[in-house]
């Protein structure tokens, strides 16, 4: 497991986190078992209350930021402190593939400087297959992945373009949107990250694929971010 980070040749793996005391710890084990001997530097940023997710990190060499609640402001928190050329922005629940930074790496070497994974349930439910083959299609067709399809950036340009918004969802939208109006190339891996079912297993998958399919309409036609997150919060968020 590389951890050599003295120098900028690595990668900064940001984690945004609200009450992933669980299983944040197995999420940072495999980010550094499938990254090969590629150098990786893992940044924490907690949003939660008393910032609990923090507190039971095993590994001394994590980069602990304690942030105000939001996934868009506490990925910019992170990537603040970050020291790697490149920065990958990872769910909680979301697992990379075998080899991700190589391939990261090499993307970015080309004439693009923003992507995401193409993205997997883990589930062997039909119906979430189902759920995963509509969001790759409109993620290959609109070129604005999701945030749960990791993405990566040249720190240089994440920084040039002031990072997410500060909006309390529709951020991987929103800087998408951004990057694709001025004209910057976005690739989509073929690889697949796999994300966890938990949010449908626990709302009924219809249920949530409907009204992330609505959140998703109503922003487009000008809803605010601010009107439309009582209708979707990260797992674990339960705040009024």
């Amino acid at each position: 497991m590389a951890r050599n980070t003295t120098s900028e040749n690595h990668i900064s793996v940001i984690i945004p986190v609200y009450n992933e005391m669980a299983g944040i710890n197995a999420t940072i084990a495999h980010v550094l078992e499938t990254a090969g001997d590629q150098a990786v530097e893992i940044i924490v940023a907690d949003g939660g209350p008393e910032n609990a997710t923090l507190a039971v990190l095993e590994d001394p060499a994590v980069v602990k930021v304690a942030s105000r609640p939001g996934r868009g402001t506490q990925m910019n928190a992170g990537a603040a402190l970050a020291s790697g050329r490149i920065l990958l922005f990872l769910h909680a629940d979301t697992r990379l593939p075998d080899g991700w930074s190589t391939d990261v790496g090499q993307v970015l070497q080309q004439d693009v400087r923003a992507g995401a994974f193409s993205l997997s349930i883990d589930s062997s439910r039909v119906a979430l297959g189902v759920v995963a083959l509509f969001a790759n299609l409109r993620t290959r067709w609109e070129r604005v992945p999701y945030g749960d399809q990791a993405h990566f950036f040249e720190a240089r340009f994440f920084h040039e373009l002031g990072g997410y918004a500060d909006i309390p969802i529709m951020e991987d939208v929103e800087l998408f949107k951004r990057i694709r109006k001025q004209g910057d190339n976005i690739l989509l891996l073929s690889k697949k990250v796999q994300t966890s079912p938990r949010r449908w297993e626990t709302e009924g998958v219809f249920r949530r694929t409907v009204a992330n399919w609505w959140l998703r309409i109503r922003y487009g036609f000008g809803a605010s971010p601010a009107h439309l997150v009582a209708g979707y919060r990260p797992h674990g968020e339960n705040r009024k």
